[in-house]
């Protein structure tokens, strides 16, 4: 008969173990995908900014090497990521292949200048540092002028910075929710063991004596739950690089093995953390209050 309640007490604490996991998983697992999503959303808004590129209009008479010559030194600079020179029968063929016509009959000429297509890197495409990039430029005397979208680069600007904004806000109150979740976990997790810290003070432990099993039991669980929310992240992103390859790439390794430690720390702290003081507090109640 007490083999049979030994076993189901086993079973019913090794079921609790396993819920306490399991919901400490998929918390950590939303975080987690949260924090994917604010790497994907820079690396999102970087491409964005990127592949806006400001063509550089040359004057007709300029000589080859002088192009060639500006080229290079924007190359040289740490705000160019790329450059690319377009000479006048490329644009012909290129407009050509735009209007699906061939203008320069009609026309009798060809009016396209050459011109230096040039990408910059994702920092530098705010309007002051295109403002004086293009001061710059501008100071080369066969350049006639520099065309950009300036309207849908000051649009790009914008709604990065209000979509960052309200990315902060959500990840903030759904890190205030993982918290409150892990908490309340742990704490019913250690309300059924109540009786078992009493008992220890009873026999004359110490209040560390008691709190440390918990405590590396609990270390223990959240760093099992922070690799099971790992996998459930990697599975995650298979299927989002797979789906939607050409928008969604992480290609950040560096912030992704952080993201990963980030999600271990976590785990592990608000676990240890939560069990500490609900240990301390059935520490600290009288008899009387255990039964409430």
């Amino acid at each position: 008969m007490k083999s049979k309640e030994g076993r189901s007490s086993n079973i019913r604490l090794k079921g609790s173990y396993i819920t306490l996991v399991v919901s400490v998983s998929l918390v950590l697992f939303l975080l987690g995908a949260l924090g994917l999503l604010l790497i994907n959303a820079k690396e999102l808004s970087d491409y964005f900014r990127e592949s806006l590129s400001f063509s550089v209009m040359l004057d007709d008479n300029a000589r080859e090497a002088d192009m060639r010559m500006l080229q290079k030194d924007l190359d040289a600079k740490p705000f160019v990521k790329s450059t690319e020179y377009i000479s006048k029968n490329a644009a012909a063929a290129k407009m050509k292949e735009e209007l699906g016509e061939d203008f320069i009959a009609f026309l009798g000429d060809n009016p396209l200048p050459p011109s230096i297509d040039v990408y910059l890197y994702a920092g530098y495409t705010g309007p002051d540092s295109v403002a004086k990039i293009e001061k710059y430029i501008m100071e080369y005397p066969f350049v006639k002028e520099i065309y950009y979208q300036e309207s849908l680069l000051f649009l790009i600007n914008e709604n990065v910075g209000k979509i960052s904004f309200f990315l902060l806000i959500i990840s903030s109150f759904l890190f205030l929710i993982a918290v409150t979740i892990i908490n309340n976990t742990i704490r019913l997790s250690i309300y059924s063991k109540r009786f078992l810290i009493r008992t220890m003070q009873l026999i004359g432990a110490t209040r560390a004596f008691i709190r440390r099993p918990f405590i590396v039991q609990s270390a223990f669980h959240g760093l099992v739950s922070a690799l099971v929310s790992m996998c459930l992240l990697i599975g995650l992103l298979y299927l989002v690089e797979k789906k939607f390859f050409l928008l969604f790439t992480f290609k950040s390794i560096d912030l992704l093995a952080l993201l990963c430690a980030g999600i271990i720390v976590s785990g592990i702290l608000i676990n240890t953390i939560s069990t500490f003081f609900s240990v301390n507090r059935y520490l600290n109640v009288s008899e009387d209050q255990l039964y409430i």
